[in-house]
């Protein structure tokens, strides 16, 4: 069951501006940079689901982010089904995140008050997610739309909340584009935790690559 009210998890991707995108099916080394992350001052980790045993890994690190990391708040993305929704919701995801828009996983996750962010790609797609109680629409790709899709949203739409996902980088000049387009948070991936980082085991230097993102984009707003 999750720990964090939808209402909960909104406030935390309004205030930090930033949510980590995170999967390795060693749950060790995912806790390792769970615990770089919080420390570096994320407070949102998106935990990608996307390998076999996905949610042996996610169970066990959500119980590590209950215990040990007081305030993290633990979500599931990559989730493709409303079955798969439910399963991820029973063991505690504070919010699903999806690549496209799925009205059954609207209800499932509606009907337990749980934050979903649906990937759209369009006006009409973004008009149905919201009809469908949507808060936080999740762009995806985000690098094949690009700021500027966002900026000509919040046009006629200034009260759609946006999330881009896929091509949002750590660098200023990138993060400016987004923010000043008018997103409320990115989603970040593996320009954040690189392969680099996962293959060296840094996770100092991701603490701080997590830390001065967020100060970064603090600055930006």
């Amino acid at each position: 069951m999750a720990q964090y009210s939808r209402l909960e998890v909104i406030k935390v991707m309004q205030e930090t501006g930033m949510v980590p995108l995170f999967y390795h099916p060693d749950v060790e080394l995912g806790k390792n940079v769970l615990k770089a992350c919080y420390e570096g001052g994320a407070r949102l980790m998106e935990f990608t689901a996307r390998g076999d045993f996905a949610f042996e890994v996610f169970s066990e690190l959500n119980k590590f982010a209950i215990k040990e990391l007081p305030g993290m708040i633990m979500g599931v993305g990559s989730i493709t089904d409303a079955a798969a929704a439910s399963m991820f919701m029973q063991m505690g995801a504070n919010f699903i995140v999806t690549p496209s828009l799925r009205e059954d996983i609207a209800k499932v996750c509606n009907r337990r008050k749980v934050l979903w962010s649906p990937g759209c790609g369009s006006l009409t797609e973004i008009n149905k997610a919201e009809e469908l109680g949507c808060e936080i629409v999740k762009l995806f790709p985000g690098s094949t739309y690009g700021p500027g899709f966002v900026k000509a949203i919040k046009g006629p739409q200034p009260w759609t909340s946006i999330m881009p996902t896929g091509g949002v980088s750590t660098e200023k000049d990138n993060l400016e584009a987004w923010f000043s387009a008018g997103v409320t948070c990115v989603g970040m991936g593996s320009k954040l935790i690189s392969k680099e980082i996962l293959n060296k085991g840094d996770f100092e230097g991701l603490k701080t690559k997590v830390k001065e993102t967020l100060e970064l984009i603090q600055s930006i707003r």
